[in-house]
């Protein structure tokens, strides 16, 4: 049996990665064999990458660069670790997707969504079967990113007003694939968003 893909996006400092792990913990408690990966990264080749793009100054790469560099992740992470998954009928939780490199370098830095979907196509050709968007104040996110003072805060260097488009890029998802992404109310309390979280993944399961 064929497993099940689910993907988390939204701006830096969202709470995805955490809702991520949440979902994984639920879903493991009801017997669900759960994967729960990241992007960039998730396979020892897209690690090595990740450092590449999340850390350094803002104006490190172009993001035509950045597109390369993440589908060369991406590609690698699919192979390694979510292809495989899929085939054994586990669950795969990914803390971000193509959907990222979409709004990030595709809707934000310049008008590129037509290169990213094309080399997706040709490179990766899968989506998640559920995406979950949390959506949230991008001054409030910002701050709780760059509070985390992880060394990775690359993208977050970029400033407000940069959020402020990563938002309206990740809503506007919903107009390309509305039938996969659920747009979740991150400004509510964890555990809300979580409860939130888990009634979107147990309707698409059933």
């Amino acid at each position: 049996m064929a497993g099940k893909f689910i993907s988390f996006e939204g701006i830096d400092g969202s709470g995805k990665s955490t809702q991520s792990a949440l979902l994984a913990d639920a879903l493991s408690a009801t017997g669900h064999d759960v994967v729960r990966t990241r992007e960039p990264g998730g396979s020892p080749g897209a690690e090595d990458i990740r450092r590449l793009l999340v850390e350094g100054d803002p104006g490190r790469w172009s993001a035509e660069t950045e597109i390369l560099l993440f589908t060369a992740a991406r590609r690698d992470h699919l192979e390694r670790l979510i292809e495989p998954a899929l085939t054994e009928g586990k669950l795969v939780i990914s803390d971000r997707f193509a959907d990222s490199t979409r709004v990030y370098q595709g809707a934000t830095r310049g008008d590129l969504r037509g290169m990213v979907d094309d080399l997706h196509a040709r490179m990766i050709g899968r989506e998640p079967d559920l995406t979950l968007v949390i959506d949230m104040d991008p001054t409030q996110a910002l701050s709780r990113g760059l509070a985390r003072d992880s060394g990775e805060d690359r993208f977050e260097d970029f400033g407000l007003s940069f959020q402020q488009k990563l938002r309206a890029g990740f809503l506007s998802l919903t107009k390309d694939f509305g039938t996969r992404v659920h747009v979740i109310n991150g400004d509510q309390s964890q555990d809300r968003v979580a409860t939130d979280v888990l009634e979107v993944v147990k309707a698409h399961m059933s």
